[in-house]
């Protein structure tokens, strides 16, 4: 026995008492070098070509819906494409690590169709970094290089894992990484910030690897097999499989996506939600009326059987001569739940009809499809992929297309392409570009001109915030641009001050959400647009006015105040039929779920060029879910006058899709079909 154990106890107490101090320091020291600590990078990594990935099944990890962490060494070849260091689940729903829109994320999806995410800014193409991303079941924060960058609160368990994570990908066909990965790491609970520090400098792995799910350094790779480094399953090589994009099947009914963006964590839950099936406001048309057939076209955001969140895109027509509707057809499946990615609609002079498939960013491929045949919907080719948002096409006789359309650079620039078959494309060329981008709506109007008013995001305060509008257009196929007044365009846009600035509502702090574009009997300039406060759902942020700014030849004359809806994305279509004879038809009238966005949709009419409104109709009552964006078809038939979707505006729902006639008549598309061809049913 040695002399500690023979002191007195006194001796032992102080003894004990030296030793917890001394224990206490210790650890704050340690505590302080991990933090401290440099780190520290490895070798060479597992290199990944774009087209190769791992995975693993998830329910070997044995993971929990409550407490995660995920670490891993990267060395990007290329920062600007979206691409995912690991992932479990359909996008936006279990976790996410990745890169997207210019920062790193880590993104936890928990139930009832919310996420949440923390950000990290970017690496350097080529260096190594570190990353780590913990969720706790109340916060999510991202490590860059073992300091903690953001944090962010999100309470409620993520979607149950299951299915395979991957890792180097967000699925078998996804967003795949370019560059090396190691060290690859998944933790059943959250590490601390000096845990993160201490496995980034390489100083504790034994203690912070408790509750290690797995572990995947370069040393263990095998072929195909990536073995385990701790006690856990190998990763299995995945190699890209090329997806079948054009799908031609038919489906049994029309159902609409149903989609959700950025939750509120209030009563309203969400920024915007509901059916999305004709969303967005800036991607037109969605419809399309072919005389010569006597049917109009129309395209829209459906959703997958037995899930309302899976996009897939549908087409279909109406019959003016039989009132009936066929089966719709499912052109493609995006492999998402992304509403930005719905697609939109042309004919040429020719009949064929082109459905734009979009991508909300860069983070998935767009494509452009063709009809086989003239005004048939039964079978379509792929004839173009590449990268577009907001997608705005229009068919000139005589000329082509001309493409109004967004591009991530990284933010929303309003760019245009042309093309004389759809096929064989311009270069990209940028319109404008001011501070972080816009949203555009455009439309033909008289005399073979095109026109689109938008507004922009001020620099610095985020996409949430959105004012001012301007305006412009062409008669040359998009060669020259030029205001209202006839004023020749330096493009492209860069200043908040400039020639296509209609209204500024910068002063007055308004945001401004753009509807509909059209042009009087003269070929002037009429724009539809909401103001409000802000951008959250609430009352707080009342009035929500619809704006009428009309171009008299001299001037830009704007109203608004005779109609008031409860949401920003309260979105309707504008129709002038005669100088004294304007027309609105969209959901300004509280519905089911109020201050959500839609809701009962009413008409209004117009006598005096838009100065004043009365409501002549409410259209739909006592429904069940918020009616959403009315979309007006190109060459509109007075049976087939607006176009839109419902959905519960709080929770995941079915979606439903529907149509009015020009005196206000509502009617369903048929959810089930039990025949090839169905006749719609009149609700009101």
């Amino acid at each position: 026995m040695n002399t500690t154990s023979r002191t007195s106890s006194w001796q032992s107490a102080g003894t004990i008492s030296l030793l917890t101090v001394a224990f206490l320091v210790a650890c704050l020291v340690g505590g302080a070098r991990a933090a401290d600590a440099k780190p520290k990078p490895p070798q060479k990594g597992v290199a990944l070509d774009g087209k190769t990935a791992f995975s693993v099944p998830a329910k070997e990890l044995g993971l929990k819906a409550d407490a995660i962490t995920v670490a891993a060494w990267v060395k990007l070849a290329d920062v600007k494409k979206s691409q995912v260091f690991a992932n479990c689940g359909r996008a936006n729903s279990a976790f996410t690590f990745y890169v997207y829109n210019g920062a790193v994320r880590m993104l936890i999806g928990p139930d009832q169709g919310s996420y949440a995410f923390a950000t990290a800014p970017l690496p350097e193409p080529g260096v190594w970094t570190h990353y780590a991303g913990t969720y706790d079941g109340k916060q999510i924060r991202i490590y860059r290089n073992g300091t903690l960058e953001t944090t962010v609160q999100r309470a409620g368990p993520m979607q149950a894992p299951a299915g395979d994570v991957f890792i180097g990908a967000l699925n078998s066909t996804e967003r795949f990484l370019t560059g090396e990965m190691d060290d690859v790491r998944i933790w059943r609970r959250t590490l601390n910030d000096a845990e993160v520090a201490a496995v980034v400098s390489g100083t504790d792995d034994a203690g912070a690897d408790r509750d290690l799910a797995g572990r995947w350094i370069a040393a263990g790779l095998t072929g195909d097999a990536w073995k385990c480094a701790s006690q856990g399953p190998a990763a299995t090589r995945v190699v890209y499989v090329e997806p079948k994009v054009i799908l031609n099947q038919k489906d049994t009914g029309y159902r609409g996506i149903w989609y959700m963006n950025q939750p509120s964590g209030d009563e309203y839950v969400y920024k915007y939600s509901g059916g999305m099936g004709t969303y967005c406001a800036n991607h037109i048309p969605h419809a399309w009326y072919a005389a010569k057939v006597n049917k109009t076209f129309f395209t829209y955001g459906g959703a997958a059987p037995g899930n309302d969140q899976h996009l897939i895109h549908m087409v279909s027509y109406f019959d003016h001569n039989t009132g009936l509707v066929p089966r719709p057809t499912i052109l493609l499946d995006k492999k998402t739940n992304d509403a930005h990615d719905n697609p939109v609609i042309n004919l040429d002079d020719q009949g064929y009809i082109w459905i734009f498939s979009s991508s909300h960013g860069q983070s998935r491929p767009s494509y452009i499809s063709r009809s086989k045949k003239p005004y048939d919907i039964e079978e379509f080719e792929l004839v173009w992929t590449g990268n577009f948002s907001y997608p705005q096409p229009w068919y000139m006789p005589g000329h082509g297309f001309l493409f109004m359309h967004t591009f991530y650079q990284p933010g929303r620039s309003i760019c245009m392409m042309t093309s004389p078959d759809g096929v064989n494309w311009s270069e990209r060329r940028l319109l404008s570009y001011i501070d972080e981008g816009h949203y555009q709506v455009s439309r033909p109007l008289t005399g073979g001109r095109i026109g689109t008013f938008f507004n922009h995001h001020p620099k610095g305060k985020g996409l949430n915030w959105r004012t001012n509008v301007y305006y412009m257009e062409t008669d040359d196929f998009g060669k020259t641009w030029k205001s209202a007044d006839g004023t020749v365009l330096e493009l492209p846009l860069k200043e908040i001050e400039n020639p296509a600035l209609v209204h500024d509502y910068r002063d007055a702090k308004l945001n401004m959400y753009t509807q509909d574009l059209t042009c009087d009997s003269q070929g002037r300039p009429v724009l539809m647009y909401v103001t409000s406060k802000g951008y959250e759902s609430g009352p707080k942020n009342m009035p929500r006015t619809w704006t009428i700014a009309r171009w008299t030849g001299s001037k830009w004359e704007i109203h608004g105040g005779d109609i008031i809806s409860d949401n920003n994305y309260d979105f309707g279509s504008l129709y002038i039929e005669s100088d004294d004879l304007w027309r609105i038809i969209g959901p300004t009238q509280v519905g089911p779920q109020p201050y959500n966005p839609g809701g009962e949709i009413a008409m209004w009419i117009s006598t005096d060029q838009g100065r004043h409104w009365k409501m002549v109709r409410q259209m739909t009552s006592g429904s069940e879910y918020n009616h959403t964006f009315v979309r007006r078809p190109v060459n509109a038939h007075p049976d087939f006058y607006g176009f839109w979707a419902d959905g519960h505006g709080r929770r995941p729902s079915d979606s439903r899709l529907y149509f009015c006639n020009k005196a206000g008549d509502v009617f369903r598309l048929p959810v089930v079909m039990t025949a090839d061809s169905a006749r719609p049913e009149r609700i009101n």
